[in-house]
């Protein structure tokens, strides 16, 4: 399988598969593709797999894509504006993502639903306690809004991080929140009461941006309709 993630900030990832190979993705996800691909809806995994998925903000149904006499290509894009990542997954070497992060994978890689360990973590990380865990071997593309920071974390190495804000993290990162600060910084700093920390070793990544922030942001510049029904534009 050959790949290409192009554009800036509406990125979208070309990939070619050739006869024999498999690719799945989210429902939706797939923008274009050649003459020659096949399409199939299938509920990969049962029923409870499928319903795992819905809890994960992802479809019961994926799409999967193969090839017919010959090489084929197939585009994938995410619904907001921000980045495509492509992760590699391993046996021993899984990767955690936000809700609603698939794209699509490979085969050879196995979707599941991941809880947070921590009572805590699950109500103020941001993330919330459903996370999506990715297994198995081959390429998973995750999308999330916003630009993407990576870093590698060595051993018992912390990264502090705005709630909300964590696009993924490999397995052997361990994931919890912390409180900001004193009783007037968590009141007033603007940070809220948590930050999420992120403990190495491992990769993670963080987004700049995150759907909530970028929905709030909008919502002074939509339309409204008075009592009326007259529709009142703002900006």
């Amino acid at each position: 399988m050959k790949y290409n993630i192009m554009g800036s900030n509406l990125q979208v990832v070309i990939v070619e598969i050739m006869p024999g190979e498999g690719l799945y993705a989210e429902a939706g996800a797939m923008n274009h593709m050649s003459g020659n691909m096949n399409m199939t809806a299938r509920n990969r995994g049962g029923i409870l797999k499928g319903i795992g998925r819905k809890f994960a903000g992802e479809s019961f149904f994926l799409t999967e894509f193969q090839p017919m006499g010959g090489p084929g290509t197939v585009a994938f894009a995410g619904n907001l504006p921000g980045k495509i990542l492509a992760i590699p997954i391993s046996p021993g070497r899984d990767f955690m993502a936000q809700k609603d992060a698939f794209l699509a994978a490979q085969d050879g890689v196995e979707m599941s639903v991941a809880f947070t360990r921590k009572l805590g973590a699950g109500f103020f990380g941001g993330e919330g306690f459903i996370l999506e865990r990715f297994s198995g071997n081959g390429i998973v593309f995750i999308h999330v809004p916003g630009d993407l920071v990576e870093y590698n974390l060595a051993p018992g190495q912390m990264l502090k991080v705005s709630t909300g804000a964590v696009a993924g993290f490999e397995a052997s990162v361990t994931y919890d929140i912390q409180r900001t600060g004193s009783v007037k910084t968590m009141l007033f700093g603007g940070e809220g009461i948590f930050v999420t920390t992120l403990t190495g070793p491992g990769k993670v990544y963080i987004q700049s941006m995150t759907a909530q922030k970028l929905a709030n942001a909008l919502i002074p510049y939509m339309p409204s309709s008075d009592s009326s029904g007259t529709t009142i534009s703002f900006g």
